[in-house]
């Protein structure tokens, strides 16, 4: 193989700099695509669960269900939407999404405080969406222990002898947001890259500019590395752009090295970059590469690399099907590095990965290009 020559391997990424600038779709993909879908799914996409419809049934209509139901209130969980007599009403309420929980307090209730004895309450949850019912029922036992850790008996305060006080770390509000955020970060760049690069080798096809690139001496490998170099600056401006726009649009707290992040940033995005250009080389259609390119990025990326769904509850065949998506290890450094302030140190192994994956995409574009016209 030839020594690479830097003269033409500058020469290279001039034109396809110049191409670029011209392309106003191009341009528009580099830049305002991956800021309009960090924006839109940073606030579209929430796991936080608030303001959940209560409806009460309150059969006992004493002082101690009233401030049971207070309670629930003054949690800023639930609001109290409706207050039908009987439980025959819920399932129309449900049915019209008017609540999603229903509290009922039986009669008695106050008379088994009263009297030292357990006074059950029922919670009834409307299960079509199971994530939802599944937090609203946790934030309702939350509630119901801390009314009953301090009760009136005899006129005497009864307090639980045992008070469990927990301590969150890395997300202190337990903000959705903070966890989704830095995700976006890689997939959206995991999209973006190989969009950007799909485009490149089959525009040269289909703008006959192939032939002249022929005739000249630059090898393949300078052919690749050329067009990858100017998309590789705009990648890394994405990634600090969108890192800005999560700290200050959406406060997400930042606790790492920039230089880290960057360095890492670089390994993922040449993998992402040559992947597209592997693509754009087989396809040789502009069209046909940028579809393949959504296919072979936005789900895996999406769905399969922890994301939107935890990998250890996968099931076994999917787990190891996300061992060769790219952003499942580029995520585990955006969120290490956002949320914890991790170093090198935790985050070897998704780096040596990630340097495997950006050497497989070169490999892949480098032995797909076909210099010569055939």
């Amino acid at each position: 193989m030839a020594a690479l020559d830097f003269v033409r391997l500058a020469a290279i990424a001039r034109k396809e700099a110049l191409q670029l600038r011209r392309d106003r779709r191009s341009l528009l993909l580099a830049f305002a695509l991956p800021l309009l879908l960090l924006v839109l799914f940073g606030y579209a996409i929430s796991l936080d669960v608030t303001d959940i419809e209560l409806a009460v049934i309150d059969q006992d209509r004493s002082a101690a269900s009233r401030e049971l139901v207070e309670t629930f209130e003054a949690s800023g969980y639930f609001s109290v939407v409706a207050r039908p007599p009987d439980a025959t009403a819920l399932e129309d309420l449900f049915a019209r999404k008017r609540a999603l929980a229903a509290l009922v307090v039986p009669p008695g209730f106050a008379a088994d405080l009263g009297a030292g004895r357990t006074a059950p309450v029922q919670l009834v949850l409307d299960g079509s969406d199971a994530n939802t019912a599944t937090i609203a029922q946790g934030y309702a036992e939350a509630v119901a222990r801390d009314f009953g850790a301090t009760v009136r008996l005899a006129g005497r305060e009864m307090a639980l002898p045992l008070v469990a006080e927990s301590r969150v770390w890395f997300n202190e509000e337990l903000s959705s947001r903070n966890m989704i955020v830095p995700g976006l970060i890689a997939v959206i760049m995991m999209i973006i890259a190989a969009l950007l690069t799909s485009l490149t080798v089959a525009r040269e096809w289909e703008r006959g500019t192939m032939e002249q690139l022929a005739a000249t001496p630059v090898t393949r490998l300078e052919v690749v590395l050329g067009k990858l170099l100017p998309y590789l600056g705009i990648g890394l401006f994405d990634v600090a752009l969108s890192a800005l726009l999560g700290v200050y649009l959406f406060g997400v707290p930042f606790r790492g090295s920039v230089w880290l992040l960057a360095g890492l940033s670089l390994q993922f995005l040449t993998g992402a970059l040559g992947l597209g250009l592997f693509i754009s080389a087989v396809a040789r259609s502009q069209v046909l590469a940028t579809q393949i390119a959504m296919v072979a990025t936005f789900l895996p990326a999406f769905l399969l690399s922890g994301f939107m769904f935890a990998i250890d509850v996968m099931p076994r065949p999917l787990q190891l099907v996300t061992l060769i998506v790219p952003a499942r290890y580029f995520l585990v450094v955006t969120r290490g590095i956002f949320l914890k302030g991790v170093g090198p140190e935790v985050l070897a192994v998704q780096a040596v990965l990630m340097i495997l994956f950006a050497l497989v995409g070169l490999t892949l574009a480098v032995r797909s290009f076909e210099k010569e016209l055939t």
